[in-house]
């Protein structure tokens, strides 16, 4: 009896065993019909000769951590040294055209394509774009094998996927696991965020750069760019540059060698919780216009201070992260819809985009000193004149804070010297309608209270109590 009990329990899990082997994908395959289309990418860059000041100073330190003395070192004996990197790439076409990160082969001096067959190719650069981190390259090659690409918008959390890349220089290694998230907004390279990234679970490394991300069609939907780590190496979080918005770069790149990214010309923060109350949002998203810039594509088409960007083209916007990444893949001069919210309506803006320059989006602000204050906690005085006239935007007046307390405009991020043009809604263009304004506050909730800062506008939430 407790033989048969046994042979049971054997049988079972050998089942079990089948059927879970049956539900998990084989990349036996996937990995064999692709891998050819993977390249090794190693680069090197020559470093400059240390200069005489730095040669001593570095002579200096070895005295101070070596007292009894080291050789004496001619600084002009000391040459540059050269600097090696490696990465992974695959090929766009067969007649030689090669992707990879823009990181892999920035400041190469000389870029080495190995194939699969071992065979070695001196790799070209047709164009880099930093703010994607995507670069394309040419080798003197004809008849590659051309990886197909697929729809990163249809990728599914939870699917799986696979990379085949040189992690630490161990070439065509392939590693499999799972979509993690989509629309992943990590720190960017550049000035903004321009990529909204797929991240995954795959073992990915330093080497993996450029590589790409297949799905279990053997179709390429991402470009493995970064990982998150504590150490350097893998902790199951990486990012991939989602192949719809690297064929847009790609092209660009390979027509013109540079690309081309939209503009709207709004400086935009998140819609929190505070906000979408104070302006009765059902729920926080959206993509809150702190200012529009002046003759910029938005105030154009309409745009105000206070809006809310709900929709670009269509797409909604839950982050504001995602917007500028939506813009940028529209061809400057375009046009496209908006769909924004002001003052509880819903509206449609249509705009002409513009093109991107270098934007610096940062506010400034000190920290205020401890002050007397009304119910606010602040105090307030009239505008300076000669202020007045000098910052545009406070043609219709305003009040100056003079002082802080702890309360809620502390607490919201306002600052001494900061201009209150509006609160609750409603201009502010003198201290009596300040305080008039002021009175006719609730007790509790969210009110909206902008101001102007070192020139700019931007949009604050108090949360009374």
């Amino acid at each position: 009896m407790r033989t048969l009990l046994m042979m049971s329990v054997l049988l079972l899990s050998a089942t079990l065993s089948l059927q879970v082997s049956a539900n998990l994908p084989d990349f036996a395959e996937l990995v064999e019909e692709n891998s050819v289309s993977i390249v090794n990418i190693t680069t090197r860059q020559q470093v400059p000769a240390r200069s005489g000041a730095e040669q001593r100073d570095l002579e200096e330190l070895l005295r101070q951590l070596r007292p009894d003395g080291i050789p004496d070192l001619e600084p002009e004996s000391v040459p540059g040294r050269p600097r090696s990197g490696v990465g992974s790439g695959f090929v766009m076409s067969s007649d030689g055209f090669i992707i990879t990160n823009h990181h892999v082969v920035a400041n190469a001096d000389s870029i080495t394509v190995t194939l699969t067959d071992r065979r070695e190719f001196t790799a070209d650069i047709i164009g880099t774009d930093e703010l994607s981190d995507i670069a394309l390259i040419k080798i003197d090659a004809e008849g590659l094998r051309a990886v197909r690409f697929g729809d990163s918008e249809g990728v599914r959390v939870g699917e799986w996927v696979l990379a085949i890349g040189s992690p630490f220089g161990l070439e065509f290694s392939a590693a499999a696991g799972i979509v993690s998230a989509k629309s992943r907004n990590v720190p960017s390279r550049g000035p903004a965020n321009y990529v909204s990234f797929i991240q995954t679970d795959v073992a990915i490394n330093q080497g993996n750069s450029g590589g790409p991300l297949f799905n279990l069609e053997g179709e390429v939907i991402g470009i493995n760019s970064q990982i998150l780590s504590s150490t350097g190496g893998s902790n199951g979080i990486s990012f991939a540059i989602p192949s719809n918005m690297a064929l847009n770069v790609l092209e660009q790149l390979r027509e013109s060698g540079a690309v081309s990214r939209g503009l709207l010309g709004v400086l935009i923060k998140d819609v929190d919780h505070a906000l979408s109350m104070a302006f009765d949002m059902p729920r926080p998203y959206g993509a809150f216009v702190d200012d529009v810039q002046p003759g910029s594509p938005a105030e154009d088409a309409g745009v105000q201070n206070n809006d809310i960007i709900l929709a670009f083209n269509g797409i909604i916007i839950e982050q504001s992260s995602q917007l500028p990444f939506y813009v940028g893949q529209v061809r400057p001069g375009s046009s496209a819809d908006l769909t924004v919210m002001r003052d509880g309506d819903t509206l449609e803006l249509p705009v002409i985009v513009g093109a991107l320059p270098a934007n610096d989006q940062a506010f400034g602000g000190g920290q205020p000193p401890e002050p007397r204050g009304n119910s606010l906690a602040l105090s307030v005085g009239e505008l300076d004149p000669g202020l007045q006239q000098e910052v545009p935007t406070l043609a219709q007046g305003g009040v100056q804070i003079e002082q802080l307390r702890d309360g809620p405009g502390r607490s919201a991020g306002l600052a001494t010297g900061d201009v209150i043009v509006s609160l609750n809604h409603q201009p502010v263009r003198n201290v009596r309608e300040f305080n008039r304004i002021m009175e006719s506050l609730p007790e509790t909730g969210f009110v909206p209270i902008r101001i102007v800062r070192d020139g700019r506008g931007t949009t604050l939430v108090l949360e009374l109590q």
